[in-house]
């Protein structure tokens, strides 16, 4: 069964469920706030919950022929369609006939397979059609696309004729961290469940929960801005010395004590961790902007947030990273530089 593992999704997914239950829930739910914080494992507990046959005090029974279908398949990943539009289930688990999920796709050739940055509109278009069959348990069937705004602009389109003409039975599910990517009129058509960061002292007692030792675990969540999803991130996978190592390394530029070429190659040497270099990097620029009472340097610094931004989604292509983290580095020298 997916877990909920913090209060606020348990609280999230309480309300969901009210709404289903009243009948107050229309046939397209947009699931939006910081990643991190638990979205798709709601989505997933509240499709689980729908398709139930034997449903009791708001949570899904587990033991029904429709549960152990849905747990039988990947808790981790979302069944994919590939760029041609045929299924490709994870694992070789059996699919619910009536739960449909699309996420990003693996281009298969040339090896090794690559994931692909776009939801496209072959998946969206599959989707539709597979909702549109009949239920095979209980009467309903959901959809869930995860991420949402990954869906290009034909995609989009594609799912727009969906929502325009909904199915009784029939529920969409989208899952975002940035709405606003998201068309306006797809935003229109659907109902809002806001993800929201817990207070402090709960974000504190659920990571204390975790297991994190409580100093380290206040020192990350203050990093993390009080997101207590991404804090526990950090201090699982090493995310607590790789930003000193960032701070360190972006202090070292702005004395001129280190070159931007060499940072850049020790930046995306390992490739995987080559995007949180940079999204530390992005946060600590804020963070010092946040301190600072000149406009102009505010400006400044507030454009170069914007522009390791874009530089991560840059990596994501067929960019040379070495190169593109290397040019943001050089005006960071500038820019941090001039204003020591």
């Amino acid at each position: 069964m997916p877990t909920l593992s913090a209060p606020w999704q348990e609280r999230m997914y309480a309300q969901a469920v009210q709404a289903l239950e009243s009948g107050r829930m229309g046939h397209a739910l947009l699931l939006s706030g910081p990643e991190r914080l638990g979205k798709r494992a709601v989505a997933e507990r509240l499709a689980q919950y729908l398709l139930c046959r034997s449903p009791s005090s708001g949570q899904p029974c587990g033991s029904c022929r429709s549960c152990e279908l849905y747990v039988a398949r990947s808790q981790r990943d979302p069944l994919e369609l590939r760029p041609d539009g045929s299924p490709a289930h994870p694992g070789g688990h059996p699919m619910h006939p009536d739960a449909v999920f699309v996420g990003y796709a693996w281009r298969m050739t040339p090896s090794p397979p690559r994931q692909m940055t776009q939801i496209g509109v072959d998946q969206v278009r599959e989707l539709s059609e597979r909702l549109g069959k009949s239920a095979q348990y209980g009467g309903a069937k959901v959809a869930i696309i995860d991420p949402a705004e990954a869906m290009n602009e034909s995609a989009c389109n594609a799912l727009l004729k969906t929502l325009e003409e909904p199915q009784p039975g029939r529920y969409m599910w989208l899952v975002a961290a940035s709405p606003m990517r998201l068309p306006a009129t797809i935003r229109s058509r659907c109902q809002r469940l806001e993800f929201r960061l817990p207070a402090r002292d709960e974000a504190l007692a659920w990571l204390g929960g975790q297991g994190h030792d409580p100093g380290a675990a206040g020192e990350a969540l203050d990093a993390a801005r009080g997101h207590p999803g991404l804090a526990a991130a950090w201090l699982r996978d090493g995310g607590m010395e790789l930003r000193q190592e960032v701070a360190a390394d972006l202090g070292a530029l702005a004395r001129g004590e280190l070159a931007p070429s060499e940072a850049a190659r020790r930046w995306t040497a390992d490739g995987a961790r080559a995007s949180e270099r940079l999204a530390h990097a992005a946060d600590l620029a804020a963070a010092r902007a946040a301190g600072l009472t000149d406009p102009g340097r505010t400006r400044r610094l507030a454009g170069w947030f914007d522009e390791a931004n874009r530089t991560r989604d840059l990596l994501r292509t067929t960019v040379r990273a070495d190169l593109a983290v290397a040019g943001l580095l050089l005006r960071w020298r500038e820019l941090a530089g001039a204003g020591r």
